[in-house]
């Protein structure tokens, strides 16, 4: 084999095996003998034998690339990426670079046919979506996909009747813990800052559990305590100013996430408003900067690192044919100072 690159029929004959066998074995197939793969392996490692990616891909019709497209979302710094996202990224890749898949990741503009950049054209065998902003207008295009056989998985609020596959949080049970936790403080004027219809699910699925921790201990819904906000610290600082210049009393609040939360604490911090001493404050997500507040924000946990692994498992899952379901992860709830802990 002097001066020419070894080839899988080198190997075949060296291991005393057919070249579909090598072949399966160095996908790491378990249709071959784990003694077996490992006698393949150690001669491909010898030989200095690298598989062709390209050459595999175009004879299995599999690009062994997941496109995962991320909605553009205000955020701190202008990176336009939610901060919770961030989070997944590490895991996802890993999940990926463990199943012998390249993670594609680019911003999905809303306006656009991204599903043909992908998938449509053979740039990727599934998709995952992070984001989607107005979930009525997303729906059409969740639904165009199932329609045409799309493989993808998305990160949201998990819900009967849903286009496709979904893993998310609990988020009812994550604000029903959270307002609960403020009620056994003596907290009795909770406000909401947050979208509480079903253009955004997530939010509006917190706003339940909120809701429903309200009713279990008798207390009234007000409608003067909550006020619509989407994910962004410049959303946040208007609907805290907005419950400010209500004029009502307050005395806690649950903020559907931890960027409203963050510019909700400058603001009552701003308007003289002591945290945790005259408003309790609760976020969502437990983002890193949660825990660098002043003071240190409480807030409900979801599992990012957990979440962009099942993401992907679950893509993976899909692809392959294997059952698969859609799934809601639990939450924890972090105590910190901004609820007096």
């Amino acid at each position: 084999m002097t001066g020419r690159k070894p080839t899988s029929f080198d190997i075949a004959q060296l291991a005393g095996v057919s070249q579909p066998t090598v072949s399966r074995a160095l996908r790491g197939s378990t249709t071959v003998s784990a003694a077996t793969r490992a006698r393949i392996q150690a001669i491909a490692k010898q030989l200095n034998y690298t598989v062709d990616r390209a050459a595999s891909n175009l004879r299995s019709g599999r690009t062994r690339t997941l496109a995962l497209l991320l909605f553009r979302d205000p955020s701190p710094g202008h990176t336009l990426i939610n901060p919770f996202f961030l989070g997944m990224l590490g895991s996802m890749m890993g999940a990926c670079a463990e199943a012998g898949y390249d993670l594609l990741i680019s911003f999905q503009d809303f306006s656009s046919d991204w599903h043909v950049d992908y998938e449509d054209s053979h740039r990727a065998d599934g998709l995952i979506l992070l984001g989607y902003g107005d979930y009525a207008q997303y729906r059409a295009r969740l639904e165009q996909l199932v329609a045409q056989g799309t493989r993808f998985v998305r990160w949201g609020s998990v819900a009967a009747g849903q286009p496709g596959l979904t893993v998310g949080c609990d988020n009812v049970a994550g604000t029903a813990e959270a307002t609960r936790h403020l009620i056994a403080r003596g907290r009795r004027r909770i406000a909401f800052l947050g979208d509480a219809t079903d253009h955004y699910p997530e939010f509006h699925d917190r706003y339940h559990g909120y809701a429903m921790a309200l009713a279990e201990a008798g207390l009234g819904v007000d409608p003067a305590l909550q006020v619509p906000a989407l994910s962004s610290e410049e959303a946040g600082e208007r609907a805290a100013r907005e419950l400010l210049a209500r004029g009502v009393a307050f005395d806690a609040i649950v903020a559907a996430s931890d960027l409203i939360a963050l510019a909700a604490m400058r603001v009552l911090h701003a308007s003289g408003r002591r945290v945790p001493d005259d408003v309790a404050l609760v976020g969502f997500d437990d983002i890193p900067a949660a825990g660098f507040a002043s003071p240190p924000l409480t807030t409900v946990a979801q599992d990012a690192d957990g979440a962009g692994r099942l993401l992907i498992d679950t893509l993976l899952a899909e692809l392959g044919g294997r059952p698969r379901r859609s799934v809601l992860l639990p939450t924890q709830l972090m105590v910190r100072g901004s609820t007096g802990a």
